[in-house]
């Protein structure tokens, strides 16, 4: 009888380790996932984020950003020191909302910006001055030379309907 017990006895501890084990790798789980299950709608959603923004643009027009993009007046883009060329970022100012694409390496400027839009994207925002944005990761482009710009008109139309060549 006393081999029985000990052999339930060490079950029963093995059981209850495994147990607080599992319960200590739970519990670090939920703190790095801030204290919601990852995945669930009312956990944080890492890649939201109210953030400093700056733009950028006269000084930069006909040089090549470093996704390989000539900077205009007319490129919608944003600059961005870590994520990769082509990351599509949903923008929100003053209840007004733009995707924009990754195209370039910024802000380098002292003031804590995590942000650089290019002219385009700021006065599609309304956008003057240094400014508190909401941002949010939604995808990816591929990182073209045309990546930022509006859609051009289809060959056809600048050829008017009929096939060049």
């Amino acid at each position: 009888m006393t081999m029985r017990t000990n052999f339930t006895l060490k079950a029963f501890l093995a059981m209850l380790t495994a147990l607080v084990g599992a319960g200590v790798f739970a519990m670090g789980a939920l703190a790095s996932t801030g204290g919601a299950v990852a995945g669930s709608p009312t956990g944080p959603k890492p890649d939201h984020k109210n953030a400093i923004a700056t733009w950028f643009g006269p000084g930069f027009y006909g040089k090549k950003t470093a996704c390989g993009q000539v900077m205009t007046p007319e490129i919608v883009g944003v600059a961005n020191r870590t994520l990769p060329c082509g990351t599509l970022v949903k923008v929100s100012y003053h209840g007004l909302r733009l995707t924009l694409p990754v195209i370039d390496r910024g802000p380098y400027s002292h003031i804590g910006a995590d942000w650089d839009l290019t002219t385009g994207a700021a006065r599609t925002l309304g956008i003057e001055d240094t400014v508190r944005i909401g941002t949010r990761i939604v995808g990816i482009a591929p990182n073209t030379p045309t990546l930022g710009l509006a859609p051009g008109p289809p060959a056809s139309a600048a050829t008017g309907g009929a096939i060049a060549g």
